[in-house]
């Protein structure tokens, strides 16, 4: 039996870059933060703050995503999106995610019982 903590530790390496793509992918349109991780986690990818919001931060340094803050009915939030470079990057990242998927599929069905 595969130890407990292996597999949590597996699990992790493989949710990594699947979390940057994922949000990427949410941001086509300007999210605040929380906003972000509701739907994200409303389509099963939960992310804690402690990971969501240095992930955000990074993509901007990245040249990535932009972010201004808001006030609209509430306090200021700040709201990221997509600049040009972010859309490219998620096409192309979107594009090697399917192509691994993919590949993936195949592999698992050729050494299934």
């Amino acid at each position: 039996m595969v130890d407990t903590d292996v597999f949590g530790k597996l699990e992790l390496e493989l949710r990594r870059g699947a979390v940057v793509l994922a949000t990427l992918s949410q941001l086509q349109k300007p999210r605040y933060g929380y906003a972000l991780r509701q739907a994200l986690a409303d389509k099963g990818m939960a992310i804690e703050e402690g990971t969501l919001y240095p992930l955000l931060r990074r993509l901007e340094t990245q040249g990535v995503l932009t972010s201004e803050w808001k006030i609209e009915d509430g306090p200021p939030r700040r709201y990221y999106a997509l600049n040009a470079d972010g859309q490219i990057l998620l096409k192309r990242l979107a594009e090697c995610w399917q192509g691994m998927n993919e590949t993936m599929e195949q592999l698992l069905k050729e050494d299934s019982p």
